[in-house]
């Protein structure tokens, strides 16, 4: 067991580590699972879960939103670099589904902005191809040649 000066001394690096970065319950885990004993660790984890300072699914939400306002990449992608962080598969799934139509709107610009930024260096089907290697979605790519 642990005292309670223990667990606030812990949680309150935990709680740096977050409010520096919002981070995933997966990276947290991570980071503290050598350097903090496993029960103490959980009980920090849903103490801070309890405050919303964890929030996955909300973690989610904004590195999408960031992904969207920052660069240009795919669906595909996005899922990729957010298991990455250790979030689970089905979440992201479940924010994809629930947000399909504005993530393909994005997904179309976003490869119309690459099919501009490639147009003066690539053919238009070198662009098609590594379009479709970076794992954007046949139809999203043919829009977005069409709006081009």
């Amino acid at each position: 067991m642990y005292t309670v000066e223990e667990f606030d001394k812990e949680k309150t690096k935990v709680l740096k580590y977050v409010l520096y970065k919002k981070r995933s319950e997966s990276e947290i885990r991570k980071k503290f699972s050598n350097v903090i004993e496993e029960c103490l660790l959980e009980d920090i984890i849903e103490y801070l879960k309890q405050a919303k300072y964890i929030d996955d699914r909300e973690f989610i939400r904004k590195t999408i939103n960031n992904f969207m306002i920052l660069k240009n990449i795919s669906i595909k992608e996005i899922m990729h670099k957010l298991m990455a962080k250790g979030l689970s598969k089905e979440l992201i799934e479940d924010y994809i589904c629930e947000n399909r139509e504005v993530l393909e709107e994005y997904e179309i610009k976003s490869a119309t902005n690459i099919i501009y930024k490639k147009s003066s260096s690539m053919e238009d089907e070198e662009i098609k191809q590594y379009l479709l290697k970076k794992g954007y979605k046949l139809e999203n790519v043919t829009h977005a040649f069409e709006n081009s």
